[in-house]
C-alpha cells in the first residue's frame, strides 16, 4: 500500500566535499528510488554540516583577503547556497536513477525557509560551532563589530557558535505540498531549512542559527500529513549502552520509552538523541503514524519491517 514518506538523510549520505558528494548521491539515490519504486510518495530532507561549513570558511577567507571590499556573508545565505548545490546533485542523481528504472516523475529542490521563535531559549545559549578557526584577536574583533559569539576549541583556536532553535513553521509548505500532490519527488528543508524570523511588514529576516535537520524533517512530515518519518543514519538500529559490553540493539520503541531513555542520557546529544526525539514526536502526533531509524541501504527493508528501530504508539 502506498505511503507518504519523509526521508531525512544523515551526513554519511552526502560525503564531506564536492567529489565525495557526487559519488555519495549515486548510492543515496538508489536507496530513495527503492522506496519510490514501491509506489510511495517521497520527500527528502538532508543535512548540510560539512557543506555549509565549507561555504562559511570560503566566505571568511574572502573577507580576510580584502575586508574593505567583502563583508562577512550571513549564515542564512551560506545555508541557502548549500541547499542549492546539494539539491542540484541530489535531484540529478534521483532523476537519473528513476529514468534507469523506467519511473517517470519530476524531481524538484525547494529552497526552504523555516521560521523560528526569536524568544527560543537556544538564542541565549549558542552551542553550534560553525566556520573556521580564528585567533583570539580575530574573534574579539568580530565579536565587537558583528556581535558574534565565540568559544575556544581545545587549544586549536576560536570558533563562532550559533543557536540551534526548534523549527516552528515551514514557510514554503504550500509549494512543497503542491509538488507532492502533483506526484513529484521533492527535496526540501535542506540543512534543517534557512532559519528566519518575522520582523513585521511581511519581512522575514535570516537568523544566525542552525536548525537540527531531524526536527525540521519531523515538522515537515507532520505538516504534510505523512505516514512515515524515516531517519537514515550510520547505524542499522538504535542502541542503549552503546559501545559497552552489554550494548543492546532495539527493534522498537514507544514514544514514552524513547523519552525515558533520552532523559537517562542513553543517546548522544548531537547525534542520536535528536533522531530519537524527532521520531517520538512524530509517532504520537496522529494515530497510525510510525517512524524509523536505520541505515541508508536498509531503508526499504526497514519500511517492510525487516530491520531498523521503529517508533510507534502501542
Amino acid at each position: 500500500m502506498s505511503k507518504r514518506i519523509v526521508v531525512a538523510l544523515g551526513g554519511n549520505a552526502l560525503g564531506k566535499n564536492l567529489p565525495e558528494q557526487m559519488q555519495a548521491v549515486q548510492v543515496t539515490s538508489k536507496a530513495i528510488v527503492d522506496l519510490i519504486e514501491q509506489g510511495n510518495e517521497v520527500v527528502v530532507v538532508h543535512g548540510n554540516g560539512p557543506q555549509v561549513g565549507m561555504i562559511a570558511n570560503a566566505m571568511t577567507e574572502l573577507t580576510r583577503s580584502d575586508p574593505e571590499k567583502y563583508i562577512p556573508c550571513p549564515l542564512s545565505v551560506c545555508g541557502a547556497m548549500s541547499q542549492g548545490y546539494i539539491g542540484y546533485d541530489l535531484q540529478n542523481a534521483l532523476r537519473e536513477e528513476m529514468e534507469r528504472r523506467g519511473i517517470e516523475k519530476g524531481v524538484a529542490t525547494v529552497l526552504t525557509q523555516v521560521e523560528v521563535d526569536p524568544a527560543d531559549p537556544a538564542f541565549q545559549n549558542p552551542t553550534k560551532p560553525i566556520g573556521s578557526f580564528m585567533s583570539k584577536e580575530e574573534a574579539e574583533q568580530l565579536k565587537e563589530s558583528r556581535n558574534y559569539d565565540f568559544v575556544e576549541d581545545s587549544g586549536r583556536g576560536y570558533r563562532r557558535v550559533v543557536a540551534s532553535p526548534k523549527p516552528k513553521r515551514i514557510v514554503e509548505l504550500d509549494t512543497i505540498s503542491s509538488l507532492v500532490a502533483a506526484d513529484h519527488v521533492v527535496i526540501a528543508c535542506g540543512g534543517g531549512g534557512i532559519p528566519v524570523e518575522p520582523t513585521g511588514n511581511h519581512h522575514l529576516k535570516g537568523a544566525a542559527a542552525v536548525i537540527d535537520k531531524d526536527f525540521a524533517a519531523e515538522l515537515l512530515a507532520e505538516s504534510l500529513d505523512a505516514d512515515y518519518l524515516v531517519i537514515l543514519t550510520a547505524v542499522e538500529k538504535v542502541a542503549v549502552r552503546f559501545g559497552k559490553p552489554d550494548e543492546e540493539w532495539l527493534d522498537a520503541l514507544t514514544p514514552e520509552r524513547a523519552r525515558e531513555l533520552a532523559d537517562a542520557g542513553e543517546f548522544g546529544k548531537g547525534s542520536m538523541e535528536p533522531k530519537v526525539l524527532a521520531c517520538a514526536k512524530f509517532a504520537e502526533s496522529k494515530p497510525g503514524r510510525s517512524a524509523l531509524i536505520t541505515l541508508l541501504e536498509k531503508a526499504r527493508d526497514g519500511i517492510d519491517g525487516k530491520t531498523g528501530t521503529t517508533v510507534r504508539t502501542n
